[in-house]
């Protein structure tokens, strides 16, 4: 495997479980050329450098350990070191998260892949794909899917980059001149990418290749097993986000406070690599559901929407280091937006108006309630909810 190469896989195998802090520290330390991908987890997990081939030699060796000492002792004598309040909107992990929530999102989840198996257009869940035998360039699913690549890529673009954009301003990252930098610089690496190049060796994964990222490789079956607009823009939104962060891995602080919401709210635990695949899917969603609002259609919008989450939908729901498991990822998606869920169940969600008792009309805020009708006061306001 070329030192470029450095492939992430859907989830297969049971988690590797905690590691001493060296052995994370020379986790970090990965090869800047690399290249990430939405992959079903049928790979062996890429060879990574240890902690003395990076340092090279015994010397270099005493001297990152006495330094890990000094980082060991520091901790030991201020504990709340670690502990400081991190920036960003969502970095509370004591936002509420009722059993009410829990429910909605445990029911959208059982909607969505009842819904698989109804509708025509319903993807192949991963764990299907990697069972079937490869398929040539030349199948007519393949082709067919390859041409729906290409033909969504362009709006695609388009729609990773706004996604991105809402989603540092909720979470209020990149408000200096210098985030706003990172944030421009990330789009126009999602419009660098061109085409969509079939791959039957790659099977049901579709990678990137970050030092050149002009072609989003996708596997035949992957192509194949997607067989909805809605499912393969959110696979492209995927890979798109991965380029958008770049070598760089300058969209890592909103992956972290993604992360952070997401594992408060449903009790995994996402770090590291998850913590960007997880991004890189909901990034996925958002687009999916962008492109339902702009693509009106005879079909029922919660039906469409489950389509960009199906291929999750496995019966072998494994996880591995570096990412949640494909059911834990639907999880996890409907947990950190539980509007998704609501609409998803075909919930109506009402906005909220509030009314001065001065006669000042004015909109307070937007209250998401999942058709729920609720009064509550705020200061001298009162505020009334109804939903249908």
């Amino acid at each position: 495997m070329s030192k470029d190469r450095f492939r992430f896989a859907a989830p297969r195998g049971k988690a590797l479980p905690f590691r001493a802090i060296t052995i994370l520290i020379a986790a970090r330390l990965r090869l800047a050329n690399r290249r990430r991908s939405l992959e079903n987890q049928s790979k062996h997990p890429p060879v990574r450098q240890s902690l003395t081939a990076l340092y090279c030699g015994r010397a270099a060796t005493r001297a990152l350990l006495f330094s890990l000492s000094l980082v060991v002792l520091a901790l030991f004598f201020n504990p709340h070191s670690g502990a400081q309040k991190r920036n960003g909107a969502h970095s509370n992990t004591g936002e509420p998260f009722t059993p009410a929530d829990r429910t909605t999102v445990e029911r959208a989840i059982g909607t969505a892949c009842a819904e698989r198996i109804r509708d025509p257009f319903g993807s192949t869940p991963i764990d299907e794909m990697q069972a079937r035998p490869s398929l040539s360039i030349n199948h007519p699913d393949a082709l067919a899917g390859a041409r729906r690549a290409d033909r969504l890529l362009p709006v695609t673009k388009k729609l990773v980059a706004t996604a991105i954009l809402e989603l540092a301003r909720d979470y209020d990252l990149y408000e200096t001149t210098a985030g706003r930098a990172k944030i421009s610089a990330s789009t126009a690496r999602v419009q660098a990418v061109k085409r969509v190049r079939p791959d039957v060796d790659a099977r049901d994964n579709a990678s990137v290749l970050l030092r050149d990222p002009r072609t989003i490789e996708f596997g035949t079956i992957f192509l194949a097993g997607l067989r909805s607009d809605e499912a393969m823009v959110s696979v492209l939104a995927h890979e798109l986000t991965h380029v958008a962060s770049g070598q760089s891995d300058s969209l890592r602080p909103l992956f972290r406070a993604i992360a952070r919401r997401a594992s408060a709210r449903t009790g995994l635990r996402i770090q590291g690599q998850r913590a960007e695949e997880l991004a890189c899917d909901l990034v996925g969603l958002l687009a999916a559901r962008e492109f339902i609002k702009g693509d009106p259609s005879w079909e029922p919008q919660p039906r469409r929407l489950a389509r960009a989450v199906e291929h999750n939908c496995v019966d072998d729901d494994s996880s591995d280091e570096d990412h949640l498991s494909p059911r834990n990822t639907i999880r996890a998606l409907f947990a950190l937006d539980l509007n998704l869920a609501h609409e998803l169940l075909g919930e109506k969600v009402a906005d909220v108006f509030a009314i001065n008792p001065a006669g000042d009309p004015r909109v307070v805020r937007a209250l998401k309630d999942g058709g729920t009708r609720a009064t509550m006061r705020i200061d001298s306001l009162t505020v009334h909810a109804g939903g249908s």
